[in-house]
């Protein structure tokens, strides 16, 4: 009796801690499953909204519909709808080649040289300290005399402005981790400082370059005052097509919801991608460079 006993004294402490065990573990997955409903329940809704008949849009349920393509074919089949897709596209993809084109030397200059010191280096987010619209006169002038009102390229220009310092501030602080031996050994085998540059920092900088670059895509593909004041019917960009379906006559939701959809996804898609990118580059870019 008393072997059993103490067996079963035992039993109890190891039984409690794998109750408490229990506990937390579903506890956490409790949290889990409530921060993804959180998280997942406004694209869900705006997708019940975009597959619902105009005859149930005002009713508030997820479900008790039939459901409808009618409003991605009318966005995508019957309006130029992907003509302003295919020019937030273009509009993204200028702005982030020009901006790691023009910022990635030019942090570079920052990190290794000192050049112009501090005060330069919070010179060049001046613009980020003055509201647009002081400067949008200017570009709409600019734009008219030289023929670019109403095209991509005077968008990209107003993007520019903004995301191109943003891009060689982020950047700096990427540099400045990147080891001056693994550039100094480079230069020691024959290469020049440019060949430097591009042959071992840039590559063991990409981990910055993808988060600089998703970062500038998705400010210029959410970006809507420049594009509604420089960009007519021909170039307009996504955001100002949403913002149409808000009309004289109420808001059309349904088509809408698509377009939301639409413009949402290429930006999941591509921090997706970058995401992997990012975690391969944490492990050999500098390594591998």
């Amino acid at each position: 009796m008393t072997t059993v006993t103490r067996s079963w004294a035992m039993a109890i402490p190891a039984r409690r801690a794998l109750t408490r065990r229990h506990l937390g573990i579903g506890l956490r997955l409790s949290l889990l499953g409530l921060s993804a409903f959180v998280v997942l329940f406004p694209f869900l809704w705006v997708l019940a909204a975009s597959l619902k008949p105009p005859v149930e849009l005002n009713r508030p349920s997820l479900w008790g519909f039939t459901p409808t393509m009618a409003n991605w074919v009318e966005v995508w089949l019957g309006s130029p709808f992907s003509r302003y897709f295919l020019n937030s596209i273009v509009v993204g993809v200028l702005t982030v080649g020009i901006s790691l084109l023009v910022g990635a030397p030019a942090a570079y200059a920052f990190s290794r040289f000192r050049t112009g010191g501090t005060w330069l280096r919070f010179l060049i987010l001046a613009a980020q300290m003055l509201p647009p619209a002081l400067f949008i006169i200017p570009f709409f002038l600019m734009a008219y005399y030289t023929g670019l009102l109403d095209t991509v390229w005077a968008v990209t220009a107003a993007h520019l402005t903004f995301i191109a310092p943003l891009v060689t501030w982020f950047l700096i602080g990427f540099f400045e981790d990147v080891p001056r031996d693994l550039e100094e050994q480079a230069m020691v085998d024959g290469c020049t400082r440019w060949q430097a540059f591009l042959r071992v920092v840039l590559p063991a900088a990409r981990p910055g370059l993808g988060a600089a670059g998703l970062f500038a895509f998705i400010m210029s593909w959410n970006e809507m005052f420049y594009a509604l004041m420089l960009a007519g019917g021909h170039s307009k960009t996504l955001p100002v097509a949403i913002a149409g379906y808000w009309t004289f006559r109420g808001v059309e939701l349904g088509k809408m919801s698509v377009a939301i959809l639409s413009a949402a996804l290429p930006v999941l898609v591509a921090s997706f991608f970058v995401q992997r990118f990012l975690i391969r580059g944490l492990g050999g870019g500098a390594i591998k460079g």
